[in-house]
């Protein structure tokens, strides 16, 4: 895939991510992903997609930034995977 035919995954109100620079999908419910969050924050690394809603989701990016979205992981999961059998 050439950089123009660059994937963009769509993580809820109108906020996209470049799909390949996704490398995990996670519950923010346990203790281990708000320590994420928080380390992300002091960092300068965290992007809060959520529009002022809650935080159903954290996608971590391999340019170690931590992304928040108030889409479930399921439903952003199934939105990468109908990319890639294109």
């Amino acid at each position: 895939m050439s950089e123009r035919e660059t994937r963009m995954l769509n993580i809820g109100y109108g906020n996209l991510v470049t799909a390949l620079r996704v490398v995990a999908i996670v519950s923010p419910a346990s203790a281990p992903m708000r320590r994420l969050r928080e380390e992300a924050s002091g960092r300068g690394k965290l992007v809060d997609a959520t529009q002022g809603r809650r935080t159903r989701s954290i996608l971590v990016t391999d340019s170690d930034h931590v992304i928040l979205s108030a889409v479930n992981p399921e439903t952003i999961a199934l939105r990468l995977e109908e990319g890639t059998e294109s």
